[in-house]
């Protein structure tokens, strides 16, 4: 059965100017009334648990304030996975979500959208859209294939656009 809101605001309060949940009621032996709610997880995500069923915080935040479960998912505008205050949280599909990603750690470049050409000894800049990726063109310097996938990025994704 799915968590409804009015068992939500009966087991935990929410602050979305911090995003964090306490407890109202204690729900087990090592919970206390006004303790933080939750744990994040080995992807940052905020899990709590509710009549022994996990739910990330950030989706349980949006069901808190509109009383309702997210039609798609819900992205955090800022990336921080953790950062749950309802300023930082809005709904999106699922490739409106993947284009706020983060530059890969493993990044050759150090920029998103830019990748090393070995064949042509040359810097490529791309950007995926509608599940596939779009060649924008190759660049001499890593910082004019970034300003061009900026360019891009900003006119493709809009306001889901992330350049870090």
């Amino acid at each position: 059965m799915m968590l409804s809101c009015e068992r939500l605001r009966e087991v935990l309060n929410y602050d979305p100017e911090t995003g964090a949940f306490t407890w109202k009621v204690s729900t087990a032996r090592c919970v206390k009334i006004g303790d933080l709610a939750g744990v994040i997880n080995d992807r940052g995500y905020q899990l709590i648990r509710i009549d022994h069923h996990l739910h990330r915080a950030h989706r349980l935040a949006w069901l808190y304030m509109t009383g309702e479960w997210p039609s798609a998912e819900v992205d955090h505008i800022n990336g921080i996975k953790s950062d749950n205050r309802f300023s930082n949280l809005r709904e999106a599909s699922r490739s409106q979500n993947m284009r706020n990603t983060r530059t890969r750690s493993d990044s050759v470049s150090g920029f998103k959208g830019v990748t090393w050409t070995k064949e042509i000894n040359r810097w490529r800049a791309q950007i995926r859209i509608n599940g596939g990726l779009k060649h924008i063109g190759y660049f001499d310097a890593a910082e004019d294939a970034f300003a061009a996938y900026i360019l891009a990025a900003e006119e493709l994704h809009g306001e889901f656009a992330r350049f870090e």
